[in-house]
């Protein structure tokens, strides 16, 4: 059965002077968005402030009710901030709606009714989004940056361990397990640098656009946008109120950053596994199994890559909802904020365990070393008659007969005698068996980008300059 309609005037509602008959109770609730959107409390504010400002100019308000404006205003804000701020269910419709009725309270609804004039709640909630979402990306940018950070502290410390790299889950050369963390900051670098591109995007300032023809009294945008720290306007009106965007472009940041956060956690998930040992998760990120004592869960970084797949829902969700709309303001705009709220939070989240986990992360170097088998050494078995003169194509089917010979004898690689070496190739000498020193090896890949220390350390300076360029 339908809910009965309330008896409250369609005529308290901002929009209601033209409507005769109450709104479905349903309706009201389905249609409110203050209890997601009251996120933008401050933002909202700012920019009421910065508009009215800016109509002392146009002759829509005097200094006295400006300033009778920003101290009601200012007032709002208190309570919000103080936690007393008491929504209004089926008046509050919305922040704007809240702020303004509260601000009435306050100064009166003769001036407080003056603010919007000019401004639609289009323009209003555009402005709001981009000015809260500016500041959480400069916070997340901060978040990321101390995640680096730590990624390099551990590099740097850690740079003697060795450990098995690898290809498609198989055990490949060995690599220095700074060289492991590196090749995920290098990721997380770039995320860095594409997260300070969307923030200049969207630190655009669509205020003074009105509904979507934009504002009939002269508005000075440019000084507006400057007192709010925009970096410039958006200069179609039309396209200022119904750009989302900026919020899509935000989730496909999140949902890439939260891919590389997956696949650097399902590498950690392996490899603190007892079959490969090479890590050990604090407690604090850790959990247990109900019934099996023994057992000690990476939780943490399963989460992380669980998460992943809840971000890139709300990317591709919002897409649909966007993706069919008509130009300019639609209410269908209105189910961005919510997922953005969201994907926020957990990208947020994400990026701090991951900074944690591996900040209090152990290292067991000696079983990473005990995991590298000789025939790991083999493309460098090759390298070793290359050095010699010989073609690669050649020295690589030569390694690969020597590979055959210690799987049909059952001798490992580095046992095999000199004897066994030449008769595979007479080319093969006394110190053939220094080869299989996975130091060794390392330090031969000093190229740049390599695995070697010279080279690990060159990419551990490329990483310090990245995070601590100019924000």
């Amino acid at each position: 059965m339908a809910p009965e309609l309330s008896n409250a005037s369609a005529s308290g509602k901002l929009w209601g002077g033209r409507f005769s008959e109450a709104t479905d109770p349903l309706m009201t609730a389905y249609n409110e968005s203050i209890y997601f959107d009251k996120a933008f409390y401050s933002q909202d504010i700012r920019g009421s402030i910065a508009y009215a400002r800016a109509n002392v100019n146009t002759g829509i308000l005097t200094q006295a009710e400006f300033e009778a404006i920003e101290k009601g205003l200012n007032q709002v804000l208190k309570e919000w901030k103080d936690g007393k701020f008491e929504i209004k269910p089926g008046v509050d419709e919305d922040i704007h709606t809240a702020n303004e009725r509260r601000l009435g309270d306050f100064i009166g609804k003769d001036i407080a009714g003056k603010l919007h004039t000019g401004r639609s709640r289009n323009d209003q909630v555009a402005t709001d989004l981009r000015l809260w979402l500016r500041d959480q990306l400069r916070e997340i940018e901060g978040l990321l940056i101390e995640f680096l950070k730590v990624i390099a502290r551990r590099a740097e410390s850690d740079i003697e361990y060795i450990m098995p790299g690898y290809t498609h889950l198989q055990r490949a050369q060995p690599i220095r397990w700074s060289h492991w963390l590196l090749s995920h900051a290098t990721a997380f670098c770039l995320d860095l640098e594409r997260l300070r591109e969307v923030i200049k995007r969207i630190n655009r300032s669509p205020l003074g656009c009105g509904a979507l023809a934009g504002n009939s009294f002269k508005i000075n945008r440019e000084a507006i946008a400057k007192e709010l720290g925009f970096d410039g306007l958006i200069y179609n009106s039309m396209a200022a109120v119904g750009d989302r965007d900026f919020i899509l472009e935000t989730m496909q940041w999140g949902s890439i950053l939260m891919i590389h956060i997956s696949r650097w956690s399902e590498d950690l998930i392996i490899y603190s596994t007892t079959e490969f040992g090479f890590v050990r998760l604090h407690d604090k990120y850790s959990t247990g199994s109900s019934l099996m004592p023994q057992k000690k869960n990476a939780d943490s970084l399963e989460l992380l890559r669980g998460k992943c797949g809840r971000v890139f829902g709300q990317m591709a969700g919002l897409s649909m909802s966007i993706k069919g709309i008509p130009s300019t303001y639609n209410k269908d705009l209105q189910e961005s904020v919510e997922p953005l709220l969201q994907h926020n939070q957990t990208v947020r989240d994400s990026i701090t365990i991951a900074a944690r986990v591996l900040d209090t992360l152990t290292v067991l170097p000696d079983k990473m070393l005990k995991s590298i088998t000789p025939e790991m050494l083999s493309t460098d078995l090759a390298e070793y008659l290359v050095r010699k003169g010989v073609p690669f194509r050649e020295t690589h089917h030569i390694a690969g007969r020597v590979v055959a010979l210690s799987e049909s004898s059952g001798t490992p690689m580095d046992k095999l005698s000199l004897q066994q070496f030449q008769g595979v190739d007479s080319r093969f000498g006394s110190d053939v068996h220094g080869v299989f020193d996975p130091a060794r090896a390392v330090e031969l890949k000093s190229a740049s980008g390599g695995t070697s220390r010279s080279a690990v350390q060159e990419q551990l300076k490329i990483l310090r300059s990245v995070i601590s360029e100019e924000q």
